[in-house]
């Protein structure tokens, strides 16, 4: 009998378990880490006993959603993962995203959800159509393998570059530079700085592996901010070059720079996400770079 009940922090173990047996069916390997679900089911502007949902059927978890709606009037976002073959579960578990979701976004002109599920091979190609769902972008994880050969790049001419650790007023200066950097990106919803950390759970962040590029005549230019807590590879979350700045190298110095800092702290993967309807050519440079495309996600919008 299929059994539904919200999610509490005593349910991480299991949700990531369930996490990894569909990464298993997308990718091949496991690819979600106990820390980033806790992050989720802690994050502030989450009320589990409302927005988070789980479907069990004699005792098996089957699927996991979590909605949230931090992102501005009328938007609510969603994690939503289920088995294959597991339809009924599935349609219970949207029923109920989507009536969270319609509360959440009471009163906007123009509420939507944002549903990014997975890579498509575990879930019934009818079921998002079926129910009004249409896409609307598609997210290429891409990875490049590391190795010696991976040394530390020479900066273009007067590039200077520092790691973001020497406190909060570093930390302020990078989030600036990925508000400014990443204002015109597709979906990218300004924060104030304190929600900004949460929203990148900033605070279990180590700050050396984030780097500040500048150059004499136009100061901060580029941000990267990385990450070295995932089990199966290091994560490159932004890299953002300022619009003046761009066409320098500056992009590409980042990114090799990212490369031998990785390769250095024994790192034989690195990966990132890219929209491939991105505009300032970063699927190019990274393609240029030697990265490969490893997993599709699309983005699915229900007018609500």
């Amino acid at each position: 009998m299929l059994t539904i009940r919200p999610a509490g922090p005593s349910d991480a173990g299991d949700i990531c378990g369930l996490l990894n047996a569909i990464d298993r069916i997308e990718t091949g390997r496991p690819e979600t880490d106990l820390g980033a679900v806790e992050a989720d089911l802690h994050h502030p502007d989450v009320d589990l006993e409302a927005d988070s949902f789980l479907a069990f059927e004699n005792g098996r978890l089957l699927g996991y959603a979590l909605v949230w709606a931090d992102s501005g009037p009328g938007r609510t976002d969603c994690h939503f993962r289920v088995l294959p073959g597991r339809a009924a579960a599935a349609a219970r578990l949207l029923d109920l995203v989507e009536a969270r979701a319609r509360e959440l976004a009471a009163g906007a002109p123009r509420p939507f959800l944002w549903l990014a599920p997975s890579g498509g091979r575990t879930l019934d190609p009818g079921l998002l159509p079926g129910r009004g769902y249409r896409t609307v972008r598609r997210y290429q994880v891409m990875t490049r393998p590391l190795g010696p050969a991976d040394a530390a790049p020479v900066p273009p001419a007067g590039l200077t570059l520092r790691p973001c650790d020497g406190g909060e007023s570093e930390r302020r200066r990078a989030h600036a530079l990925i508000e400014e950097t990443f204002a015109d990106h597709f979906g990218h919803v300004e924060r104030p700085y304190e929600p900004w950390l949460d929203h990148i759970d900033g605070r279990a962040l180590d700050w050396s592996l984030v780097w500040i590029a500048a150059l004499p005549a136009l100061g901060d230019v580029g941000v990267l901010l990385t990450r070295d807590d995932r089990t199966s590879m290091g994560w490159f979350s932004h890299l953002g070059v300022r619009a003046e700045a761009r066409g320098r190298g500056v992009g590409a110095f980042l990114l090799r720079h990212g490369f031998a800092a990785y390769a250095a702290r024994g790192r034989a993967v690195v990966g990132l996400g890219v929209d491939t309807g991105n505009t300032t050519g970063a699927l190019a440079l990274y393609e240029a770079h030697g990265m490969t495309a490893y997993h599709t996600v699309h983005t699915w919008e229900l007018a609500l």
